[in-house]
């Protein structure tokens, strides 16, 4: 680049979706080098910044199309930046919920199961030496027995929502726009193209969490009076959401649920993004590619 604008000094600077400024350098800048926007389909995605050779003035034509061809080099850099930020996200996140999980088992369950077991050597004690006491061990039992079940529900809910494997991933998504629609929520429809039984469980898990996700700003942001959510299996597995709400805001920041959307679609290989809908209102789009061979539950 140096050399093709005839420079002493070349910086093009990237800032990544995150606010990080990527920059590569060659020669040297002076304090007031000439600066030229890099722009991709109407997104500023960095900069180039030169100090022409003496006696040497730049080409106008010539650094327009430098920085086109910069700008595509400029976006593809700030995706690879954000494929490895969700990898790295995504193995974090793996890594504390496997913490999470065993501290659970570990602290919570693994003392409760050992705590029953006790109750029931310390019943069998009591039933020879005050059968009349027992009945109060056996209640004791039997409550500790039903809070237990209640942590090793909320331990398998948040592996696997259990609505999928009672109503299968149609119906678990139907299911999930019938309580949005509920009281004052907006009307959802749910439309499904395609036999759905036969999605890898990853899949499964990452399109409801996805729309699970997407109902729940609907609900709780769009102000919207009716929601639309297809679903459709050809090849791969295709995912929107849409509303007739408010839209989204003019500088909209990407909270933990828009994140958690675009990493559980990543994790898979594809992608979600969130945008202004065709027609108004807000429209979340996921492609979950399907491997031929990775079909199942598992």
């Amino acid at each position: 680049m140096r050399e093709a604008l005839h420079a002493t000094g070349v910086a093009i600077e990237v800032t990544d979706r995150d606010g990080r400024l990527m920059s590569a350098e060659s020669g040297s800048l002076g304090e007031r080098p000439q600066r030229v926007p890099l722009v991709w389909y109407g997104e500023t995605v960095g900069r180039l910044l030169f100090d022409p050779a003496p006696g040497r003035p730049p080409d106008p034509r010539l650094t327009g199309v430098l920085a086109r061809n910069l700008a595509e080099l400029a976006n593809a850099a700030r995706l690879a930046a954000d494929v490895q930020r969700s990898r790295e996200r995504i193995l974090r996140a793996r890594e504390e919920e496997r913490r999470r999980l065993r501290r659970d088992l570990h602290d919570g369950l693994g003392p409760t199961l050992a705590s029953l077991a006790m109750t029931v050597d310390a019943a069998r004690v009591t039933l020879r030496s005050d059968p009349a006491a027992v009945d109060a061990l056996l209640e004791n039992l039997r409550s500790m027995m039903g809070r237990t079940i209640g942590e090793v529900r909320d331990l398998v809910y948040d592996l696997r929502p259990p609505a999928l494997d009672d109503l299968g991933l149609a119906g678990a998504i139907r299911a999930l726009g019938g309580v949005v629609s509920t009281g004052k929520g907006p009307r959802v429809d749910v439309q499904v193209e395609g036999d759905l039984t036969t999605l890898p469980a990853a899949a499964e898990v990452a399109a409801y969490r996805i729309v699970q996700e997407a109902l729940t700003n609907v609900h709780r942001h769009a102000k919207a009076d009716a929601a639309v959510v297809r679903l459709h299996l050809n090849g791969d597995l295709h995912v929107t959401v849409g509303d007739d709400g408010v839209g989204l805001p003019s500088e909209p920041r990407a909270g933990v649920g828009l994140t958690s959307m675009r990493e559980r679609a990543a994790e898979l290989g594809g992608y979600c993004t969130v945008g202004p809908g065709p027609n108004g209102g807000t429209l979340v789009r996921a492609w979950l590619p399907i491997s031929n061979g990775n079909h199942g539950h598992g």
